[in-house]
């Protein structure tokens, strides 16, 4: 019979706590309240911020009832005021309507519309359990990166921004080649490795800028805000060739014998830019998934675009 034994943790074993009273742990942020996308996290770390429904808001807003420029906010140290900027729906705080610019406490609930946020002067323990749940929820765990859902209302926004402000905006639209065989060959554990390590690999490429997240099974999306499609490409070019010249050292198990074996793997990708045609975000994806089976089709390892 085994004692029940407590574990004793150390203070750096405890995760959700290594954030707290670290570089930058003093920012302010709002925590989102409401709707879809319940829990995101906005940090308020520029002089003014503009809330609304453009997609070139400092805090994007989707909703309908959010006018398009809602309210400003305006950052000066440890103070955050709030201004309505004429909205339809007003801008309330704790309930109140905001007639003139209102200095922000910490725990203020904010109203835009049918929206709630609500306001942290830092970034307190309950703004970490938000944010917490918010990656659970926009995050794939096997990959680290955002899963198909965060992928899909990200791109919506993005085709939004690029329309109204003109700026060229591309997709890259790949996939692991013969990744079955991986699986079948070495199991799904190994596999998972694969995956995880490929996407590592590929996030050291793109820039802060990019969203890369995965679709699903082996398949990836790289989507690039202000890019044009050869710039696009180029960079597709060094994705390729950067998971091409990785190694993936592999445990196998072979009758109780541990062997390790390097494994090489290649990517096909498929690069394209949103064009006039593009009516929804799914014509922008099919268009590159079509290059994607290209490259898959016409020999493997290479982007087309």
């Amino acid at each position: 019979m085994t004692a029940d034994t407590t574990v004793i943790l150390k203070t750096n074993e405890v995760t959700l706590f290594q954030n707290l009273g670290g570089p930058g742990a003093r920012r302010s942020c709002l925590i989102l309240y409401s709707g879809t996308e319940t829990g995101k996290r906005f940090v308020l770390d520029s002089h003014a911020m503009t809330i609304g429904r453009l997609p070139n808001a400092e805090i994007y807003i989707d909703t309908p009832s959010v006018s398009r420029r809602h309210a400003e906010l305006s950052i000066s140290g440890d103070t955050v005021m709030i201004r309505d900027l004429s909205s339809s729906n007003g801008t309330h705080v704790n309930n109140q309507r905001v007639e003139a610019p209102l200095l922000l406490k910490d725990g203020d609930l904010i109203r835009l519309g049918k929206v709630f946020l609500k306001f942290y002067e830092h970034e307190s323990l309950d703004a970490l359990l938000h944010d917490r749940i918010y990656r659970m929820a926009t995050v794939d765990a096997g990959t680290e990166l955002f899963n198909r859902q965060y992928l899909t209302d990200a791109l919506k926004s993005e085709v939004k921004l690029a329309r109204l402000t003109m700026r060229p905006l591309s997709v890259i639209y790949y996939d692991l080649d013969h990744f079955k065989s991986v699986n079948d060959r070495y199991g799904h554990s190994t596999g998972d490795l694969v995956l995880k390590e490929s996407a590592s690999v590929v996030k050291g490429i793109v820039r802060k800028v990019d969203i890369l997240g995965r679709l699903g099974g082996e398949e990836f999306i790289v989507v690039l805000p202000g890019t044009p499609l050869a710039e696009a490409a180029e960079l597709a070019e060094r994705i390729r060739t950067a998971v091409e010249a990785h190694v993936f050292t592999i445990e196998t198990d072979s009758r109780g014998a541990k062997n390790r074996v390097e494994h090489r793997q290649t990517v096909s990708l498929g690069v394209t830019q949103l064009a006039g045609d593009m009516k929804e975000v799914k014509d922008l994806l099919d268009a590159a998934d079509r290059l994607l089976y290209l490259a898959k089709h016409t020999g493997r390892n290479k982007v087309c675009s």
